[in-house]
């Protein structure tokens, strides 16, 4: 990914830079190559991927990501969706793709490919996957940055299973104000 296809992302949707991108990839053993993953309860990841929730990590060293991608942040959010078609596309980019809600920014989430009809002229390709399942909520946005705890930054349609998922594996919800 180039740096003009951040940009990009930013200008289309009006969005601020200070809103950061999160990314996709095919499987849930990828993300070890964009971020920490190794303070995890074993399993956990496989418990809650792919499903409609956004894990926040601490980035790799590995210099993989691009250099515009959430400048200034040492996390990353990291999906692997529910949706076969995406992730074979992620498969056979061998790489991440970033990803973002179809919609202008501050406006509501797009469930199909009507609601986001405004964007379209920005975009290279349209996919019609029908109607999203998990509606506007979205996804539920965790930070596991912390041994042992996660945190809730954007609550989002699977939230009961998420933390339940947590709970199962002992983790405890960090309370604390950033």
């Amino acid at each position: 990914m180039e740096t003009l296809v951040v940009n990009s992302i930013y200008e289309i949707k009006g969005r601020k830079h200070t809103s950061p991108l999160a990314i996709c990839v095919g499987d849930v053993h990828d993300i070890q190559r964009y971020a920490v993953t190794d303070h995890l309860p074993h399993g956990l990841l496989d418990c809650l991927l792919p499903r409609p929730v956004i894990v926040v990590l601490r980035r790799c060293d590995s210099n993989i990501l691009e250099k515009s991608l959430n400048p200034g942040l040492e996390t990353i959010g990291v999906q692997v969706p529910d949706y076969k078609f995406i992730r074979a596309v992620a498969r056979g980019s061998r790489s991440s793709l970033e990803i973002t809600s179809a919609n202008l920014s501050g406006q509501p989430s797009s469930i199909n490919i009507k609601d986001f009809e405004n964007l379209w002229d920005h975009c290279a390709y349209i996919y019609d996957g029908g109607i999203l399942p998990a509606g506007r909520a979205g996804s539920i946005v965790v930070d596991l940055t912390k041994l042992g705890k996660y945190k809730i930054l954007s609550p989002g349609s699977a939230k009961e299973e998420t933390v339940a998922i947590f709970e199962r594996h002992s983790l405890l919800e960090d309370g604390t104000v950033d």
